[in-house]
């Protein structure tokens, strides 16, 4: 389930935005699920390579080292 589009329109609010220009929230939007989808498949792997079925934070946590 990809990040919503009004989850990162909460996150800009919550870091201190008043008002919100459409095209920046749908270009953080994009930004965030890419990398967010990425980060997953590096956890994946992480975990494969270690032969679990199961992904651990200890894997999500060196995905985004990288």
């Amino acid at each position: 389930m990809p990040i919503s589009c009004a989850t990162v329109k909460k996150i800009l609010k919550e870091a201190g935005a008043e008002r919100i220009n459409k095209e920046a929230a749908s270009t953080l939007h994009k930004y965030l699920n890419m990398i967010a989808l990425s980060s997953a498949k590096k956890a994946v792997a992480l975990a494969k390579h270690a032969k679990r079925k199961t992904v651990e934070a200890s894997d999500i946590k060196l995905a985004i080292k990288d």
